[in-house]
Formats: structure tokens, C-alpha cells, sequence
């Protein structure tokens, strides 16, 4: 795909597909990986030595992907230029017991994952997505996307000020979803589960990672169709984008070869910390790259030099000025729809953005030919965070935070500006290219 066109919609459609084809995020990373299987990676297993042969390669645990491509010619202490995103979404997770349900309803117990917005899950059509581990040590997706489960909300007319003084939810009994009525039987959502992944027999189910998604599909939105409407933008837009971007990086993009070596690391657990084996603050990225050098001969001394001249951009979704809400954000600063990449600062490093970090972004955006916009937040509403922070520090890698602008981030279903999805693409593409 080429990079060298603003305002590129069939990135946008292909983005759709993506979401619609990763409700976990181990769907994610099968689904990055078949694109990147199709671009001519191929998969290294962790546990198997590794050549420093030039080509594109990739490694997988769990619901995380590190991707990297290694140029013709290139050394042991060659940088690296990395782009850093996550797989996961805040969400509802199933809980090791899973069979519950009172009042003639069967129910489905469930565990909030990250920093849900809970509303956005009520009195919406739910599926159920994710991982089967079985006796053999085999793991099976399993993706049960049509309308399964549903979190009802109280009746107005049982909740009179419900409009007025807002809505209160509290965790544990009032967001189990129902799946049907009766009595509620032990084993039988796994026994379902099973079967809906062409299992023979439930009880070679023994582990399980299932998740609730939205089965409503990604569209888009308004008059005009300038807007995009999905579940999961927070984060698989920016995986996405990064897959799209190694790809043309790997393919010599505009005829060029990359100077750097180009990393695409999509972590897990994002949205509860990061710290995990597949998290941005577990080890998963340094051993690839450490690996990598030392495939190509390097040593301690390389490795370090590798490191100094690298970059990363950690890319997520930042936040839109909000129509109704302006007063909540910086009134100097108001990423809009189409305005293009965010460029995110926050000096307390909540971000890790600095000047030279922001030199590095724009002239990529130059380079793509794509606005760009500034974001900081109002210092009187505490500021998120990223993988940022935590790959600098965990690597001493510059790092600089960047993203897409979006609205109703942390909901079920949020909004973007249709364009940017590929306007952070075309950024990210020169981003890898350039050194």
C-alpha cells in the first residue's frame, strides 16, 4: 500500500476489517501476523536460535507481537527505530467461575478489565472472544460474534432520578450480563465456549481467557462519512497503522531502503499497567532486540551503541476536543477530527515526549505530507498515560509519545476522524524509513 497520497479511505476500510476480526487481543496479533505473513515475514519461535539473516521476522507470545525487518547491510550495532502500540481494550472479562445467576436468570460473572467507561456496556448486544488452552498445550481462538450476552439497565421507572443525579454502578452487582433464563449450571458456558470452537469434548478445555465485545461493526459516521465509529480504536488503530507502516518499510517504500531497522512491538496489559511478560514493562522487547544484535554478531558493546542511536514512537489514542465538554481540556490546545497525528506532552512524564522527540515527529509528518496537532492536557484534569514512559525508562531508548485524536475513549464504541487512521500510518511509514 502505498504511503505518498493524504486521505487514503481504503486504509480506513482495511482498519475496519481489522477491528471486526480482533475482538482480544490474541485475535489481534493473528491478524497482524497473518498481514505481516503476506508482506513476507516470518515467524521465530522464542525457544529456537535465531539467524541475523536480513528479511522481516516476527515473534509472538500471548497477546503480544514484536515485528522487525533487518535491511541488507546492516550491522550489529545498526539503531533501531521502533513503533510501540497495544492489543488490549478495557473491557469485561470472564471469571474463572463463570456460571452464576439469580431470579430465573442465567448469568455470566465477569471481572472489569482497565479503565472501563461501564455505562457504554449497558443494553448492548454483547459477543464473547478469546483463548482456549487445552490438555494437549494447544491454544484455540475462539470468536462467538453474534448477540450472546446483554448487561440490562434499571428501568427509568425504577430509578426515577436516574437523569438527574446520574447513574451509579457499582462493579460487582450491577454488571453481570445474562445469556438466558433458568437455573444456572455449573460448566456450561465452557461446555458452550468448547463447541463453538469445533471442540469434540469440553473437558479438553483446562485455562481460558475470554473477554466480552461488542458485536455492533465498525462504521462510518455522518453526513458526509468523515467520521469512524468502532470498538477498540484505543489501541488496534495504532497496531494497525504499525503493521501497515512495517509493511512499506519492509517493501522499500518509495524505493527506499530503511537506514534503521524497523520494529513494530504491540504489547499486552496496556490498560491495567504493563506489567506482565507480554507488557510494554516485561521483558519481551529487550530480548528481541538484544537478540537480534547478537544474531548478527554483536556483542554488549554493539548492543549499547544500537540502542544510543535509536528511537521509539509510542503511539495511542489521545483525546479530541469534546463539543460538549471544551472547559475539560487545554483552552490553548484542541486536537480536532482530521487534524491529523497528535503530538503528546505532558512534562511530569506521563508522556515521553521532549524537544527532540517532537523534532523527530515532524519531520516524519513533513516528510508524509500530513498535519499534525499538539497535545497537553488542562492542569487542573489529571493526565493518562502510555508505553511511553515506561520503554524509555526500561530501555533508555528516546521515546516520543504520538497518537490519533479521538472521542469517548475507554467507551465500548468510540470516534475518530475517518482520515487520520491513515494519516498516522503514512507518518509512521517515513518514521520507520528515515534515520
Amino acid at each position: 500500500m502505498s504511503m505518498s497520497a493524504p486521505f487514503d479511505r481504503a486504509h480506513t476500510d482495511d482498519l475496519m476489517g481489522f477491528l471486526a476480526a480482533s475482538p482480544s487481543p490474541y485475535h489481534a496479533v493473528a491478524s497482524a501476523a497473518g498481514r505481516l505473513e503476506k508482506a513476507g515475514f516470518r515467524q521465530v519461535e522464542e525457544a529456537a536460535a535465531w539467524d541475523g539473516l536480513a528479511g522481516g521476522k516476527y515473534v509472538v507470545r500471548g497477546g503480544a507481537l514484536v515485528a522487525w525487518y533487518v535491511p541488507e547491510g546492516a550491522g550489529p550495532a545498526t539503531p533501531f527505530r521502533i513503533v510501540g502500540a497495544h492489543t488490549d481494550s478495557p473491557n469485561l472479562r470472564i471469571k474463572p467461575v463463570p456460571d452464576t445467576g439469580r431470579e430465573g436468570w442465567k448469568q455470566i460473572a465477569v471481572e472489569i478489565y482497565g479503565g472501563t467507561l461501564l455505562n457504554t456496556w449497558l443494553d448492548r448486544d454483547l459477543g464473547l472472544s478469546g483463548r482456549l488452552s487445552l490438555r494437549s498445550g494447544e491454544t484455540v481462538l475462539v470468536d462467538v460474534d453474534r448477540p450472546l450476552l446483554r448487561v440490562p439497565q434499571l428501568a427509568i421507572h425504577l430509578d426515577r432520578g436516574v437523569n438527574d443525579q446520574g447513574l451509579k454502578l457499582d462493579r460487582q452487582q450491577h454488571m453481570t450480563p445474562v445469556w438466558g433464563i433458568g437455573t444456572p449450571r455449573e460448566g456450561e458456558l465452557i461446555e458452550f465456549v468448547a463447541a463453538e470452537a469445533g471442540l469434540a469434548s469440553p473437558g479438553d478445555v483446562i485455562g481460558w481467557d475470554l473477554m466480552c465485545h461488542s458485536v455492533e461493526p465498525p462504521a462510518y459516521l455522518g453526513r458526509d462519512r468523515e467520521l469512524l465509529a468502532g470498538p477498540r480504536l484505543d489501541n488496534l488503530l495504532s497496531v494497525h497503522a504499525g503493521v501497515a507502516a512495517l509493511t512499506v518499510a519492509a517493501g522499500g517504500g518509495a524505493g527506499r531502503e530503511p537506514s534503521h531497522i524497523p520494529v513494530l512491538a504491540a504489547f499486552d496489559h496496556e490498560e491495567n499497567g504493563s506489567q506482565s511478560d507480554t507488557g510494554a514493562e516485561g521483558p519481551l522487547l529487550g530480548t528481541v532486540l538484544k537478540r537480534s544484535v547478537y544474531a548478527r554478531g554483536g556483542a554488549y558493546e554493539d548492543r549499547a551503541r544500537a540502542y544510543a542511536g535509536s528511537c521509539c514512537l509510542s503511539s495511542d489514542t489521545g483525546h479530541a476536543v469534546h463539543p460538549n465538554y471544551p472547559e475539560r481540556h487545554d483552552p490553548g490546545h484542541h486536537p480536532r477530527p482530521g487534524g491529523g497525528p497528535l503530538l503528546k506532552t505532558n512534562v511530569n512524564q506521563r508522556y515521553a515526549t521532549d524537544s527532540a522527540g517532537r523534532a523527530v515527529f515532524v519531520e516524519a509528518c513533513e516528510r508524509a505530507g500530513v498535519p499534525w496537532q499538539a497535545f497537553v492536557s488542562n492542569n487542573a484534569v489529571p493526565c493518562g498515560t502510555t508505553i511511553g514512559p515506561i520503554t524509555a525508562a526500561r530501555h533508555g531508548i528516546a521515546t516520543v509519545d504520538v497518537g490519533v485524536a479521538i472521542l469517548s475513549m475507554h467507551s465500548a464504541r468510540e470516534l475518530c476522524g475517518a482520515d487520520d487512521p491513515f494519516l498516522l500510518a503514512a507518518m509512521m511509514a517515513e518514521f520507520l524509513l528515515a534515520g
